[in-house]
């Protein structure tokens, strides 16, 4: 399941023993180097800076080169402005913030099932028996979200699943950057409810092969996450489409929807952009980076070059 959102604004991790692994490798490698791009024109300079959503405690991704780039620009824009979502802890036992209870309002209305069953009636006996033995194992009731579409469903399921493995969803490379553009111009590519309709708008059954696969093996999702964490760190596209682009090829609806779409709209952008003159540094996940029909891909289609930065 998890592997086929790696790109979207909640993907990112599973466990935290093999992130700590990751996290301690770290220490003794070379200085981080993420992979990052550059489009420029004779007025204008945009930074390409590939991300994960989600990182384990401990790792560090800053260097020179993108602090740099990062003080040095006037605009700092990600695929949705994560300034506006606040932290919240389930644990302190305080009621949510008002802006979260709204946004969760928002998606559960979005994924109201109309199909006239439920969740379960959709799937064959293998994706059922699958689905209810990953309920089960988390402790949630088998029928408690039989009125609900199969993306709100592996949503939830991911924050059980980030909790479980003590992972911290405030905690990834835009929440970080957050703290560090104070006075910057913030900008977004999407809003929250695009980034939801793109789910909502799958095939039912896009949805549900979405939602249960990888439900059955999770040490080799594990093992994934931790290879794919050191290829961000170590700056590796090639790597990072295999291990984030390919899986998804599997159902071009979802590799449409989540990657290809999305790209090409913000290929359009960014050409848009280069009209206007300043710096602007752009954070999007890792995977739109990466692989066939990338952010590049569609800028080349436009005549406009992205150079890779040289750590």
């Amino acid at each position: 399941m998890i592997r086929k959102i790696l790109t979207t604004a909640s993907a990112a991790a599973l466990a935290i023993g093999v992130f700590a692994n990751v996290a301690h490798a770290q220490d003794e490698a070379a200085a981080p180097t993420p992979a990052m791009w550059t489009v420029s024109d004779e007025d204008t300079t945009i930074y390409l800076f590939g991300t994960v959503h989600i990182l384990p405690e401990g790792t560090e991704f800053m260097n020179p080169t993108i602090t740099a780039a990062l003080e040095g620009s006037d605009q700092f824009v990600s695929e949705i402005n994560t300034s506006l979502i606040p932290d919240y802890d389930p644990a302190s036992g305080n009621p949510p913030p008002p802006e979260l209870i709204e946004i969760a309002q928002m998606q559960a209305q979005m994924a109201q099932l109309t199909t006239g069953g439920t969740l379960r009636d959709l799937m064959n006996d293998e994706q059922r028996a699958t689905y209810e033995a990953s309920m089960e194992r988390f402790g949630i009731p088998v029928a408690a979200f039989d009125g609900f579409e199969p993306w709100f469903v592996a949503m939830n399921m991911m924050q059980v699943m980030f909790q479980e493995a003590g992972l911290d969803p405030s905690d990834g490379v835009e929440r970080r950057l957050d703290h560090l553009i104070e006075g910057k111009e913030r900008g977004a590519l999407e809003t929250i409810e695009q980034q939801m309709t793109f789910f909502d708008t799958l095939p039912l059954q896009s949805q549900i092969a979405f939602l249960t696969d990888g439900m059955e093996d999770m040490d080799a999702m594990n093992e994934m996450f931790s290879a794919m964490v050191g290829e961000w760190i170590e700056g590796d596209p090639v790597g990072l489409a295999t291990l984030i682009n390919e899986p998804m090829s599997e159902d071009p609806h979802l590799y449409y929807n989540l990657l290809t779409q999305r790209n090409y709209a913000w290929a359009e952008w960014i050409d848009e952009r280069l009209d206007q003159p300043g710096t602007v540094f752009i954070a999007v996940g890792a995977g739109h980076l990466a692989g066939e029909y990338s952010v590049q891909d569609f800028l080349e289609q436009r005549g406009i070059a992205a150079e890779r930065v040289q750590y």
